[in-house]
């Protein structure tokens, strides 16, 4: 097996060098990002190789959340070691993995080598970075601490994938559930119902009530199952277009709200962004009325962006961000006394970050909670079902059982 000389950068910004074996660079390179370090140089034998003397062309895909906030961390640790940009984007071109993100990146690389800034070069790629992501690195290369900003930026995006993955581990089991009792409907209503009905209409005898639905009920669907089709996929067709609108978009973003139990959730997932991301735009040195326009477009619902909104145009006169949130009732008391402590100690920043914090754990706890109620409802609910069909089913049968004897 080769071995391989390497410099690289540890995750505290240390230089380090030694030898590692491997089976190819690609393996190598692998095993010592697993460890924490980012490889600079590396080489077998005399053949020396730098990493980034390849060029990638443009090409389209999404780019993952989680590589984002890797790359972004990635890029801190080498400009804090001292690397230069130029040489830092190389590295970090070399090191991705992920083709659209490699491309992404490959062409902030050739727009910095052509002069831009960063934040200049990223606008290329909105579809990979966000506004957020873009301002925030205006404000650390306007500041002098793009470093420290991208360290904060990567900690922002790794706060969102992890409750993104939290959010999804949470509704795995009631999916499956769903899907596996759609399933065994849908093989029944097919394949057993058929035959049975068939059965049923040779019989000479009066079916019972609950037999006589159960036909029917079979009967509608497979005799009317593309007319349901076609209606359902119109419905959905006519929501999907009249959500897309302004008005579409705000009629369903307060219904949203007002719904029973999931809109205080859907409420406490988007304040819980607006206070994340604004404490960080401000953490980073984000003037306060960019950070309110950034962050009306990151909530995900029109009535808190209107209500953010005009907190920003009462903001641009004078007044505190406390009063307007207070006049909008839409945020909870608690949190609008903690922006104004944050307010009147000079330590807003953090106080949103707090809020943030807080509500995330609420959040996944009454998710959880949600979750584990409804599993018991999702089987009692095809227990049901499975239920009433096998009792219509068995009725007649111990009917004409009976009258035999």
């Amino acid at each position: 097996m080769p071995v391989y000389e390497y410099k690289g950068v540890t995750s505290h910004g240390k230089q380090v060098s030694g030898v590692q074996d491997g089976e190819g660079l690609k393996a190598v390179r692998a095993k010592l990002k697993k460890d924490g370090i980012v490889v600079l140089e590396i080489h077998e034998g005399g053949e020396r190789r730098i990493l980034g003397s390849r060029e990638f062309r443009f090409t389209s895909g999404r780019v993952r959340l989680g590589d984002l906030a890797n790359a972004t961390r990635q890029l801190a640790t080498l400009l804090s070691s001292g690397l230069p940009l130029m040489d830092a984007l190389t590295v970090l071109v070399e090191q991705e993995e992920a083709p659209a993100l490699k491309s992404a990146l490959s062409s902030v690389r050739d727009a910095v080598r052509e002069g831009a800034s960063l934040a200049d070069a990223l606008k290329a790629n909105p579809r990979v970075f966000s506004q957020l992501y873009m301002n925030m690195v205006s404000a650390g290369e306007a500041s002098g601490t793009l470093e420290i900003t991208l360290d904060r930026l990567a900690d922002f995006l790794d706060d969102q994938v992890r409750f993104r993955g939290r959010f999804a581990a949470a509704l795995a089991y009631p999916a499956l559930m769903t899907v596996i009792g759609v399933g065994v409907l849908f093989f029944l209503f097919a394949f057993v119902m058929p035959r049975v009905v068939g059965m049923f209409q040779d019989m000479k005898q009066q079916l019972p009530f609950i037999t006589l639905a159960l036909l029917w009920v079979v009967k509608f669907f497979s005799t009317l199952w593309w007319a349901i089709l076609i209606a359902l996929g119109g419905i959905a067709y006519y929501v999907r277009r009249y959500v897309a609108t302004p008005a579409g978009k705000a009629w369903l973003d307060s219904r949203m709200l007002r719904l029973p139990v999931f809109g205080s959730l859907i409420r406490m997932i988007a304040i819980s962004r607006f206070t994340r991301t604004l404490g960080t735009l401000l953490q980073s040195g984000v003037p306060t009325l960019t950070a309110l326009d950034i962050v009306r477009s990151v909530v995900g619902n029109t009535v808190l962006a209107d209500a953010i909104q005009k907190a920003r145009e009462n903001v641009r006169e004078g007044e505190p961000i406390a009063d307007p949130l207070r006049r909008s009732r839409l945020f909870p008391p608690v949190v609008v006394q903690m922006v104004a402590v944050g307010e009147k100690s000079g330590e807003l920043e953090k106080m949103l970050l707090k809020i943030s914090d807080s509500f995330d754990r609420t959040v996944e706890t009454r998710i959880t909670a949600l979750m584990s109620l409804l599993e018991p409802v999702i089987i009692l609910v095809m227990g049901l079902v499975v239920g009433f069909i096998v009792i219509a089913i068995l009725l007649p049968i111990l009917q004409m059982s009976t009258g035999v004897r």
